[in-house]
Parts: C-alpha cells; structure tokens; sequence
C-alpha cells in the first residue's frame, strides 16, 4: 500500500472497545484496508482513518442498542455498522442485508473468517425481503441515503414497537426535520437525536432514533407485510 492508504496502528480506546474481540477487529481493520479496497468497497483516502471514523464510530452504537434483541443492518456495505457492532454484541441476532453480490460476497468471508456465528448474511433490497425475513427489534443503517428515504427501507421491517438507529452527520437535526411527515406516515411516534462513543471517539457518534408504535410502516405497509407472509407460507406448503 501506498503511505497515503496505510492502516495506523489501532488506538488504545479500540482495546477497550472491543475486548476480547480486539484481534478480530484488527484482522477486520486489515480486511478494509486490503480486500476492501481493492473490490472498491472502501476509498483508500478512508484507511488511515478506519479505527476513528469508521470502526469505533460504528462500535459505540452499541451504547444504545438494547440486550438480546435482533438487529438487521439495513444496505451494510462492507460490513458499516454491524460487523464492529457485532464485535462488541454477541448478544445480538443481526442480519446484514446487502443487494451487491461483491459486497455481500466481502461480508460472508468475514464474518466466516471472524466466526461470527450471530451474524447472517443475506443478499436483497429492503423492499424485497419484506415478509420474507422475520421483523426485527432494531434497524441500523449508516451512509446510505436520506433519512426520508432510508425510513420507507428500514421501519417495514421493524417488529412493533421496534426502532431505527441511524448514524448521521452533522445534518441530523435537518435530516430529522425534514423527515418529520414521511416518518409520521410510516408509523414513527417518536424522534430524538442522541450521541454516543464520549470518550471513545471524537466528535462522539450521531444517531437518529426512530421509535415506532404498533404498525412499523404504516397501514399501506402493514397490508404488504401481510400478504407477503401469506405467499410465503403457501409456497412453504406447496413445497
């Protein structure tokens, strides 16, 4: 590697961070660094700065994911938030849902190499694996559209009264007002924004937590769901 794209050696708050699992997450670091760049999955400017903006700023998201719950990482990419979320949270059930092919190929060697055994890769649009995946407590999603946008993906496939976690940047606020109307529709009823990582990472971490009530998705998604499973369990029968 060039010194422009060389991985820095991992800070001491990482040992902290990830325990136990610190090994794996230098292996997961190096990962980035060489096969991720070299599939495109990562910019090579990133790789000096991994540890901060991208594996501990993913990490501290545990701060607010609760215990035992399932979590589906919603467009994972290379693995952003959920493999170091996974890392630290062996308590956790998570799905990383990828449609690209490299990328979900990327992810199963991971998580394969690393034995994460609490972790499932599965390949598809959050609009298609509606109904066909089991809702899930949490959805975390990190630089992967607008909030807007990224709601009409994440909150369907949400249990009742699960919620969202969406790591921004500094538009959070904007994004969360903007977002206000199409996330009433989709059956939010509570917003915040909370930081996590103090300590850890510098600025901490921006989460947008949206909280929903008894129709994730709202009623027109609610109709989808439904039909959906229904599909599916007569294919299931069929088979």
């Amino acid at each position: 590697m060039t010194e422009a794209a060389e991985l820095l050696p991992a800070p001491e708050q990482a040992r902290e961070v990830f325990g136990e699992r610190f090994a794996d997450a230098v292996r997961y670091a190096e990962l980035l660094a060489e096969a991720g760049v070299q599939r495109g999955l990562i910019g090579p400017r990133e790789v000096p700065r991994l540890w901060e903006r991208h594996l501990l700023n993913c990490a501290v998201l545990s701060e607010v994911v609760p215990e035992g719950v399932t979590v589906c990482d919603v467009g994972s990419g290379a693995g952003l938030p959920g493999i170091p979320l996974a890392l630290v949270r062996e308590d956790l059930k998570i799905t990383l849902l990828e449609p690209l092919l490299r990328r979900t190929n990327f992810l199963t060697e991971v998580v394969e190499l690393l034995g994460l055994d609490h972790v499932t890769v599965v390949r598809g649009r959050a609009e298609e694996v509606m109904g066909k995946l089991p809702p899930v407590h949490v959805v975390t999603a990190r630089a992967v559209a607008p909030l807007d946008r990224l709601a009409t993906w994440g909150i369907p496939l949400l249990r009742p009264y699960g919620e969202m976690l969406a790591l921004k940047g500094d538009a959070a606020e904007e994004e969360l007002k903007s977002a206000a109307t199409a996330l009433t529709k989709l059956g939010a009823v509570t917003t915040s924004i909370v930081h996590v990582g103090e300590g850890v990472v510098d600025p901490p971490s921006t989460v947008v937590r949206v909280e929903v009530g008894e129709s994730p998705g709202g009623v027109r998604f609610a109709a989808k769901r439904a039909k959906a499973a229904r599909t599916g369990r007569a294919r299931r029968r069929r088979g």
